[in-house]
């Protein structure tokens, strides 16, 4: 039972290193080849491309490339390529606009390589060559256009930049994809204090103007409301004789009731005037002591007054 184990055992460890082996070996001798996704092999033996697998996969490599494939690991090469989808952002390519503004522009785009042929033999540096093409379009095309438009119309920009590298990048195995501009803005410092300085102004001007016609507004209300007081008081002066006449033609109808309100009248008058009163009993004794009052602050008015 133990030897049986131990057979098993070895068996399939040399089973393991031999399996390992003899897919090192064939990867070596070329037998066969593993392409990833989103990836590409071109095979090149002296000098020469002899095949290009851009399919994800497991490939039988003499089938592809034929005989070739037994010595290509070690009288030619293997390029790996990488085609997933890649983007870049330019910021602040200098123009100038049609008014001599100094602008900067942002610009993004979007590429990926579609013949890896040309981008491995036509071109030394082919992404660095996209880079200065599409920074070399956007200052040649987008240069010397009215300031308006530059902050504006954004898609025009792009699409034009796009049909002006496209050419190009295809020559060296790049296929460019979007183009968009982000962002335009001014490069110089002064006149970006000066454009600040000038908003600000603005708005001062525009809040003093919404202060100056909500006070307006107001005067005007008010001038109209003290205008309709003033013709209401003016109005109730007018009639307040007529209707006090009336008034007073109804209580003179009775004349009990006009001799009472006379009274009370008379009497609200002193109050009102602040006069000294003093109340004497009815009768002859009360006229009596009328009459000593009355001589008494007659005497005592006509006194001159004393000698120091």
């Amino acid at each position: 039972m133990t030897t049986t184990l131990t057979a098993i055992l070895i068996t399939f460890l040399v089973a393991f290193v031999a399996e390992k082996v003899v897919l090192a070996l064939c990867r070596i001798f070329g037998i066969f080849a593993i392409v990833q996704e989103r990836t590409c092999r071109v095979y090149v033996l002296f000098g020469k491309v002899i095949g290009i697998l851009d399919e994800p996969g497991l490939h039988i490599l003499p089938f592809k490339i034929g005989p070739a494939a037994f010595v290509i690991n070690f009288l030619g090469t293997c390029q790996v390529l990488d085609l997933r989808l890649d983007q870049e952002y330019l910021r602040s390519q200098p123009v100038n606009s049609e008014e001599g503004a100094p602008m900067g522009i942002g610009i993004w785009y979007e590429m990926w390589i579609s013949d890896p042929v040309s981008y491995l033999f036509k071109n030394t540096d082919p992404r660095g060559s996209l880079r200065a093409n599409v920074s070399n379009a956007t200052v040649r095309c987008l240069s010397n256009m009215p300031l308006a438009e530059m902050l504006e119309t954004r898609h025009t920009m792009s699409q034009t930049v796009r049909a002006e590298v496209t050419s190009k990048s295809q020559a060296w195995g790049y296929q460019l994809g979007s183009v968009y501009i982000r962002k335009v803005h001014f490069r110089d410092a002064g006149m970006i204090r000066q454009i600040e300085a000038k908003v600000v102004n603005r708005l001062r001007q525009v809040t003093s103007a919404i202060k100056q016609a909500g006070a307006n507004q107001v005067s005007v209300i008010t001038s109209s409301a003290e205008r309709e007081a003033a013709f209401e008081f003016a109005k109730a002066a007018a009639i307040r004789p007529a209707t006090m006449g009336q008034a007073f033609q109804e209580i003179a109808r009775e004349p009990a009731v006009s001799e009472a309100l006379f009274d009370i009248l008379e009497t609200q008058r002193l109050l009102a005037g602040g006069a000294k009163l003093t109340l004497l009993p009815s009768g002859p004794h009360g006229r009596m002591l009328g009459t000593l009052l009355a001589s008494d602050t007659t005497a005592g008015a006509a006194a001159p007054p004393p000698k120091k």
